[in-house]
């Protein structure tokens, strides 16, 4: 394996080095640099033109040029970058590090969200071919991924940006709206059941009628503006969390696991009144610490009650212990959300990455990113989740009908485990290449949704530098979307050879 890695890195160094004398080339013969400069009637015309030749090196050769960039830009590998200066003599390096954070942090969250929901659904949906559910993702699948990225930015800061900061100033809902949604979802929840015709019936009234409820009661203590969770929602979640995670390991029928797991519940339930006043106002470390101490409970909690089934008792006691914190540190980010709306009136920013004038506690600060974050991250998602739903349904299938499987089902093993232990790894495999295609694709459409949304990211520092040729930035974003895609690749590789060991070879 260590050999397939380190040949992988001397390809991927090599690709990225003859990708960079193309880029540096088709820039620098783009345009004139010094073309606003000759037309100006500026008195110190002379002294500009000279300044910028010196800050650009434009009286040298361009495969000098390019060997003082690439000198500097070698020294990454040592992490002291010196990627040069922009036409006007400013740091390049500092430009880079303000724009990457924003670019990468959007596009890195877009496409873990992607992953994560377009593989979730396509099993489902491979699992249940040819029902109305697998039908109504394929139709969305399509919608979204024929949709353009600038056309679908623009409809989300009208409705969920313009039209959602005028409806949270006074909120409400509707008898008429809640009655349609109470049926919508109603309908899509049967869907998703699927089953007979009484067992859908049964699935679209039973949704109906408590979404109907959830809406009524919300709207009327004005939950909309004061929202909150409340031990006996955290409790209820965290029991279907528990549930899920049953379900996809042991199933419903192992007594001594399931203990486990209310056991950690109930030891939950106890930090929760004696960490409260820890969680209101709290740091990234104290929440990662709290994070590590619950499953360090969790742990000790499977291998104390677990038995004979003492791995799967710790992961299943674990994974609790986790959902359970999450869902306290929801409650409290909640809770901050009238305090947020009290200093910000509309709170979902049309404009640009940030407010760097913004004064809050921990949770309102997690407002002010995730406002400012939440509607680019949706362009970029929805767009990647129907790729991947449609690609791990289509392996999902082509898995099933293997040989392998059909023995594996002749044994006697449960659809759980057939699907979950057999079909799933299998499945990945191909998933794992179009991750890194996919987070390279990514990076090109965060360009446009960067420019729609008025984010100061890479595709701005890129614009910047097409714009006024200079190769500086334009080569800065290279490096770093570049050696992103490359790195991607690298670790789908990786992953490929480990999936299956056949491709090491």
């Amino acid at each position: 394996m260590l050999q397939f890695i380190l040949r992988r890195i001397g390809v991927s160094i090599f690709i990225l080095w003859l990708a960079s004398v193309l880029m540096y080339v088709l820039t620098i013969n783009s345009g004139d640099p010094l073309q606003d400069l000759r037309q100006t009637n500026s008195s110190n015309r002379e002294q500009l033109i000279a300044a910028r030749v010196e800050n650009m090196n434009l009286d040298e050769p361009w495969y000098t040029r390019y060997a003082i960039w690439l000198g500097g830009a070698s020294k990454c590998l040592i992490l002291q970058c010196d990627l040069g200066t922009n036409r006007t003599g400013q740091s390049v390096n500092e430009l880079v590090a303000d724009a990457a954070a924003s670019s990468l942090r959007l596009v890195t969250l877009a496409t873990v969200l992607a992953i994560v929901f377009g593989v979730t659904v396509g099993i489902l949906a491979a699992i249940r071919q040819y029902s109305g559910f697998d039908y109504v993702v394929t139709f969305l699948a399509f919608l979204f991924f024929s949709l353009p990225v600038f056309w679908a930015a623009v409809l989300l800061k009208q409705y969920g940006a313009i039209d959602f900061n005028n409806w949270i100033a006074d909120p409400g809902v509707s008898l008429v709206t809640t009655l349609l949604l109470a049926l919508l979802f109603g309908m899509v929840f049967s869907v998703i059941a699927g089953g007979d015709t009484r067992r859908r019936v049964l699935t679209f009234a039973i949704t109906a009628v408590v979404l109907f409820a959830v809406v009524t009661y919300f709207d009327a203590v004005g939950w909309w503006r004061r929202p909150a969770l409340g031990l006996g929602l955290i409790v209820l979640l965290s029991l279907a969390a528990l549930a899920v995670l049953l379900m996809l390991t042991v199933g419903l029928r192992n007594r001594r696991v399931i203990y486990c797991g209310l056991a950690t519940i109930g030891v939950g339930i106890v930090s929760f009144f004696a960490t409260r006043s820890l969680m209101e106002d709290p740091s990234w470390t104290l929440i990662l610490v709290l994070a590590a101490v619950a499953a360090v409970v969790g742990a000790v909690i499977g291998v104390a009650f677990g038995g004979y089934e003492r791995s799967t008792a710790i992961v299943i006691s674990v994974g609790t212990a986790l959902s359970f914190g999450f869902l306290v540190f929801l409650d409290q980010l909640l809770r901050n959300w009238g305090l947020y709306l009290e200093g910000n009136s509309r709170p979902i920013s049309t404009i640009g990455s940030g407010s760097p004038l913004f004064s809050g506690n921990f949770y309102e600060g997690i407002w002010n990113w995730a406002t400012q974050l939440i509607l680019p991250t949706i362009v970029l998602t929805l767009i990647s989740l129907a790729q991947y739903s449609r690609y791990t349904r289509s392996s999902m299938l082509e898995t099933t009908q293997q040989d392998y499987m059909r023995t594996a089902r002749s044994k006697g093993l449960s659809d759980r485990v057939v699907n979950t232990k057999h079909a799933l790894r299998n499945a990945l495999i191909p998933i794992t290449t179009i991750v890194a295609f996919d987070f390279a694709s990514l990076i090109g459409g965060a360009v446009i949704t960067e420019r729609v949304f008025g984010w100061s990211g890479m595709g701005a520092l890129f614009q910047e530098g097409l714009n006024t040729v200079d190769p500086a930035p334009v080569m800065a974003f290279f490096l770093v979307t570049g050696a992103a895609a490359i790195l991607m690749n690298m670790l789908a590789d990786i992953a490929y050879a480990s999936l299956d060991p056949r491709i090491r070879r």
